[in-house]
Order: structure tokens, then C-alpha cells, then sequence
């Protein structure tokens, strides 16, 4: 016969201790879990001094109020304290708020992806394709498929030294084709969207569009 699965684990370490909870089961499963190993199987490393608590939730997102249940469970051990609740999808948040540098080339039959905002160094040749959750900065030629905000936020810019893309796309907006932009040269040039609708200006007018262009993490 198969243990039951544990889907609270408790470790420690020097700063205090880490609650490791399920991201796979019911969120109801897990606090009564939760509250039944506070009182019943780990009082001796729950009573005495003062303990840092830091409690990481996987996969799994949570509400306020589901946040505020974890805390006020914790907390019924009068010695914890929660000092911060994290879960992966806090970090793909702030991953969004950072400009990652990459370089190379993006040949014909490959994809490159980024979590963040992506100031790539080289060229996107065709057939080729970069997608980032937030912004696209390229270094180089844009001549494949470029896909901004591909999470969905359509405030993501793609900018190129050499803008002669095959498609472009921010959010769920698609460009026109290259050929019906208007535009007799394509250097430094950027697309953005305005009021739904693709545009395309010069670089030296992004500013103007993204005033916090300058304010990424990690740069």
C-alpha cells in the first residue's frame, strides 16, 4: 500500500524555516494539511523562540484571501513569523521587468524566447522568430518574425537597427504586411500599438511613447 502524498513539507535552514507547499492539490487540501501539521506532528521545532518563516508555493497562484488563510495559519504558532510567501509565478511577473542581453543569430526553423524584455545583439533572419514577454530591442536586422508582449501586453514596442520584418506582432495584433508600411528606409525604427491599431516611427521618437523605457531591472 502506497504512502499518502505530503503536501506540506517542512526544512530547515538558517534563516528559519521553509514550508514547501503542493502546487498540485486542492488549496482547501493544503491548509488543512497545513494546520494539522502545525499542531499535531512538528510542535517541537514550532514552539520556543522566534522563527522566520518562508513559504513557497510552487506553480500554484493564490488570492488575497487564500494569501491571508496561510498567514493567519501560521501565525496561530505564536513563535512563527511569515516573512515572505513566494510562487514561480511571482517570478515570471518580475522576469517581465527585466532586460535580458542576448547575441547571435536567429537562422531560418528557429525561435528565440524570452521571459522578459530582450535586447538581442545580432540578426533574425528569414523563417526566423523572436518572442519575448515584453519588449523586443534588436541590434542588427529584424528579417523574420518578431512577437512582443506575447503574454498579451500590448504597451511592448519592437525596435530594430534594420527593421524589414516579414510579420510583426504585439499582443494579439498582427502588422500589415512590410510592403504597405509606406516607409522607403527601414533603419532604427520602432512599432508600437496605438489604440489597437500597429504603428511604426523612428527610434529617436521612442521616448516620447515609452517615457519608462529606462526603468527595467537588472540594467
Amino acid at each position: 500500500m502506497m504512502a499518502a502524498k505530503h503536501h506540506v513539507t517542512i526544512k530547515g535552514n538558517k534563516e528559519g524555516l521553509i514550508f514547501l507547499l503542493d502546487d498540485s492539490c486542492t488549496f482547501e487540501t493544503l491548509l488543512q494539511e497545513l494546520r494539522y501539521k502545525l499542531e499535531k506532528t512538528h510542535q517541537k521545532i514550532l514552539t520556543g523562540p522566534i522563527v522566520h518563516v518562508f513559504v513557497k508555493l510552487g506553480n500554484r497562484s493564490v488570492s488575497e484571501s487564500e494569501k491571508q488563510s496561510l498567514i493567519a495559519a501560521i501565525k496561530s504558532k505564536g513563535n512563527l513569523i511569515v516573512q515572505r510567501i513566494e510562487s514561480d509565478d511571482d517570478d515570471a511577473d518580475q522576469a517581465h521587468d527585466h532586460l535580458f542581453i542576448h547575441k547571435g543569430i536567429v537562422r531560418s526553423g528557429q525561435t528565440f524566447e524570452c521571459a522578459g524584455s530582450v535586447l538581442y545583439v545580432g540578426d533574425i533572419n528569414p523563417g526566423g522568430s523572436i518572442v519575448a514577454r515584453g519588449d523586443i530591442f534588436i541590434m542588427g536586422s529584424l528579417r523574420g518574425l518578431a512577437h512582443a508582449g506575447s503574454d498579451g501586453e500590448e504597451s511592448a514596442v519592437i525596435a530594430a537597427s534594420h527593421m524589414r520584418p516579414t510579420q510583426l506582432r504585439i499582443a494579439g495584433i498582427i502588422s500589415r504586411p512590410p510592403d504597405e508600411w509606406g516607409f522607403d528606409e527601414t533603419h532604427m525604427d520602432f512599432a508600437y500599438l496605438n489604440e489597437g491599431k500597429m504603428e511604426i516611427n523612428k527610434l529617436n521618437q521612442l521616448h516620447k511613447i515609452r517615457p519608462d523605457i529606462r526603468e527595467y531591472k537588472g540594467v
